[in-house]
């Protein structure tokens, strides 16, 4: 079923930030989308590389969330918007059916699993609760814990009309997570917040539908309509973390693969060396077996250290992760394959680093 036929020539450009917000996507995602090959710009600007889109493409852009929210994988999301429409009604029971086995599955373990954990105006922008909740869980892990450096145990958010931003950084690693706000017409602010209060209201937030951030000057304010926590400003300047990532030498291989199956294999200690080959489409870890991959640019070696990568990996959306690889000295940013809106910027190491 193909959706996207382009022609510039008669179809009327709009910005990226435009095509996102008619479409319920973050500008983020829709460049993610056209990394994968699912939405390609209508043109680019080859001197800023400002991407614009067509105003035909934006049912195919909501047709690609609108899968994506149902929990379809990227390349099941490729073979509906190019096969046929029969083929494409067959891998859509298919996931609805096996949906509904994992519903009813969860829902006849859910008593037992309760049994065992117990009872478990302008300046404001309005989110899912369990959006926020699990935003801060994925960035919060790359916050500092050491005081010496105040800002760093932070985390910065970033409020605009199109999103909602959480980012943290020690130094080492760095995590960006997006969020898409409920339409508004915010005044855009940002702010650096103590990262562990944030951690400390996850719970509250999941269960709350929507919650508003309202900036204060010494305390964002989080409120659900019923009830209201404040979490404190930490006033320091955080890292250009936007500069570095743009810094980032340009990336010449990009890795798409299962994210449980590269857990599965990176359960050591110390380095773990990865052997990415673009001829078998494969990425092996260490001596474990070969996984099956989706490998574009040339093949590489690169080591990590198996806490760092696990690190940067257990906290992707949904059930692939991209790996962009520059060189094997340099960051690797490692991007959640669900919508593009978390990326985790992780430093590779020497093969005998961390022996002694």
């Amino acid at each position: 079923m193909k959706l996207q036929n382009v022609d510039v020539a008669t179809d009327e450009l709009i910005t990226i930030g435009a095509l996102a917000r008619s479409c319920g996507l973050t500008p983020s995602a829709l460049r993610f989308y056209d990394d994968c090959g699912l939405l390609a710009p209508a043109r680019v600007d080859a001197a800023t590389g400002y991407r614009y889109y067509a105003e035909s493409q934006r049912e195919r852009a909501v047709l690609i969330r609108q899968l994506r929210e149902i929990g379809l994988p990227l390349e099941q999301v490729a073979r509906i918007l190019t096969g046929s429409t029969s083929d494409a009604e067959k891998l859509l029971d298919d996931h609805v059916a096996e949906l509904d086995h994992k519903a009813r599955t969860a829902a006849e373990l859910a008593p037992t699993l309760k049994r065992l954990i117990g009872s478990a105006a302008r300046h404001r922008i309005a989110v899912p609760g369990p959006a926020l909740a699990r935003a801060i869980e994925q960035v919060w892990p790359a916050a500092a814990r050491d005081p010496e450096i105040p800002v760093l145990t932070g985390i910065l958010v970033e409020a605009t009309a199109d999103s909602l931003t959480l980012t943290a950084t020690d130094r080492y690693r760095l995590s960006t997570r997006g969020i898409a706000p409920r339409p508004s017409t915010l005044d855009a602010w940002t702010l650096v917040v103590a990262a562990g209060e944030l951690a400390a209201i996850t719970a509250w937030l999941r269960s709350a539908p929507e919650v508003e951030l309202d900036r204060r000057e010494t305390e964002l304010l989080v409120t659900d309509g019923s009830a209201t926590r404040g979490c404190t400003v930490i006033d320091e300047t955080f890292p250009d973390y936007r500069s570095m990532l743009t810094a980032l030498a340009p990336v010449r291989t990009r890795v798409v693969l299962a994210r449980e199956l590269l857990m599965e294999t990176t359960e050591t200690l110390g380095p773990v060396p990865l052997s990415i080959d673009a001829a078998t489409q494969s990425l092996t870890a260490g001596k474990a077996a070969r996984l099956p991959a989706t490998v574009t640019g040339p093949s590489i070696d690169i080591t990590f250290d198996s806490a760092l990568l696990r690190s940067a990996v257990s906290t992707a959306l949904g059930p692939e992760v991209m790996l962009e690889i520059s060189a094997a000295d340099q960051p690797v940013v490692v991007r959640s394959a669900t919508d593009g809106e978390l990326t985790t910027l992780a430093m590779p190491i020497r093969d005998n680093e961390g022996e002694s």
